[in-house]
């Protein structure tokens, strides 16, 4: 080994050799992951096992949301995970409430016209939530009938 220590140690050809081995741990591409990390202005550098350990971390959230939401939500009627399972979790789990604006609640586009009308008039928005479970499952069959 030339003079090298033996075991592992930070950065340099370690580094890189580990690295190869470790994309095959993660789905998610770590150029990707490494592009999203450097877009804050308080990051100079990312080191190769922080950018893994964030790979591995999204990942496991990813597949945890994902397995909860199954659990929770009616798609496993039909075997299936859809967006309306992943937005009631977002908004009623306390765990993934952050989410609750990246995953809003699919409405159709005459509702929403509806509610800027209800709006505009001074009335209250809401109270229609028998419609709403209806309507989602219109969206979920017209869904599923475009995805065969």
């Amino acid at each position: 080994m030339r003079g090298e220590r033996p075991g592992p140690r930070r950065g340099g050809k370690m580094a890189a050799r580990l690295s190869g081995g470790e994309n095959r741990l993660v789905s998610l591409p770590l150029s990707r992951i490494r592009v999203i990390m450097k877009s804050s202005p308080e990051v100079s550098s990312i080191n190769q096992d922080a950018l893994f350990l964030t790979a591995k971390a999204t990942e496991l959230f990813v597949q945890y949301l994902a397995s909860y939401s199954y659990k929770h939500g009616r798609g496993k009627e039909n075997n299936a995970l859809t967006y309306s399972d992943l937005s009631h979790t977002a908004e009623e789990c306390e765990t993934f409430q952050f989410l609750a604006d990246i995953l809003p609640k699919k409405i159709l586009a005459s509702k929403y016209l509806k509610m800027l009308e209800k709006e505009k008039r001074g009335g209250e928005l809401g109270n229609c939530d028998e419609e709403d479970d209806d309507e989602e499952d219109d969206d979920e069959a017209v869904d599923e009938a475009v995805g065969s």
